[in-house]
């Protein structure tokens, strides 16, 4: 599809002694930039079907394909509720929607909400397609992300692997970090409701956050991979926390993550929020830093950042951060 350009002009005519000026308009047609086609993997999840909602209503991208293996061919926009149908039937062959999108030669961009068992392999699919990708899996391992990395480099293809879409959740992992130098002593308070009885296999249609994070996470998932990456970038800092603390063996303190001293304590329970508190203390004071999720909706403007920004990459990123 083309635009059409138009600049309106002054012209100067000068006639013996009197100078004229003429206006006129030069127009031209150049070619629009398109949406970026997003694949959604793992649609029927409820963050996949979150993630279907937001790329179609936000700018300069589209929903191209949905991967699942739950129901394959109904389509996707009524299992969203949305108003109309998007005309786009659930699939379980990644490759068979790769294949159809890499045709139209147009930026595309998979979105992995799968296993990290498949993501190797997913990315890879996508690569070779000439598409980017967007990982946000639990539990993904350092030696897949280092595979990934170095698989991208070689192919020169962005990949964005994300432990967590949530911009809160990553302005409290700064906040963390620039606390940390004032403070000896941390600890992590970590929470989610109960799992659901049915767990990872529960597709019913809900809007609960309760769903969408134990379709995506069990309760076996904890530390949660933001309770360990906040532990991480304390344990990156080089200083040692909690040092007065002499109850190191006991298990009811909390698991302690690295060699820091960082403990952290993960509640399940009915009705609570997703939740992340830091606690930090110091003499006569207590600082604490608190972030909670009560719905999906607030890790899709990470999600559409994260799309706009993969595909000006050229190799694997691992999180967010750098781009806020």
């Amino acid at each position: 599809m083309a635009a059409l350009s138009c600049h309106f002009h002054f012209t100067v005519h000068k006639v013996s002694k009197n100078v004229i000026t003429r206006p006129f308009i030069s127009c031209s047609m150049q070619p629009s930039q398109s949406n970026i086609k997003v694949v959604i993997n793992g649609a029927a999840k409820e963050i996949g079907r979150a993630a279907v909602i937001a790329v179609t209503k936000a700018r300069g991208m589209e929903v191209a394909g949905a991967v699942d293996s739950h129901f394959v061919g109904e389509d996707i926009g009524k299992l969203c509720d949305m108003e109309e149908p998007l005309e786009i039937p659930i699939i379980n062959d990644l490759t068979m929607v790769l294949g159809s999108i890499s045709q139209s030669k147009e930026t595309g961009v998979v979105v992995d909400f799968t296993d990290p068992s498949t993501v190797y392999d997913n990315v890879k699919q996508a690569t070779a397609f000439g598409m980017r990708s967007v990982v946000y899996v639990p539990r993904i391992k350092l030696d897949s992300v280092g595979a990934l990395s170095a698989f991208c480099d070689k192919a020169s293809m962005g990949c964005l692997i994300a432990p967590t879409l949530s911009i809160g959740s990553i302005l409290l992992q700064q906040a963390a970090i620039t606390a940390s130098f004032h403070y000896n002593n941390a600890e992590i308070v970590e929470s989610k409701a109960n799992p659901i009885v049915s767990g990872r296999n529960n597709f019913k249609k809900s809007n609960s956050i309760k769903q969408c994070f134990f379709n995506a996470f069990g309760a076996q998932d904890f530390p949660s991979m933001d309770a360990i990456q906040i532990s991480k970038n304390l344990s990156n800092l080089g200083q040692i926390y909690n040092r007065e603390d002499i109850s190191t063996d006991v298990v009811a303190r909390g698991q302690v993550i690295g060699e820091d001293g960082v403990r952290v304590h993960s509640m399940v329970l009915p009705g609570l929020p997703s939740s992340t508190t830091v606690y930090f203390s110091g003499p006569g004071e207590v600082y604490s830093i608190k972030h909670d999720i009560t719905d999906v909706q607030s890790l899709m403007p990470g999600l559409l950042l994260a799309i706009r920004k993969v595909i000006r990459l050229k190799n694997l990123v691992y999180g967010l951060e750098k781009f806020l």
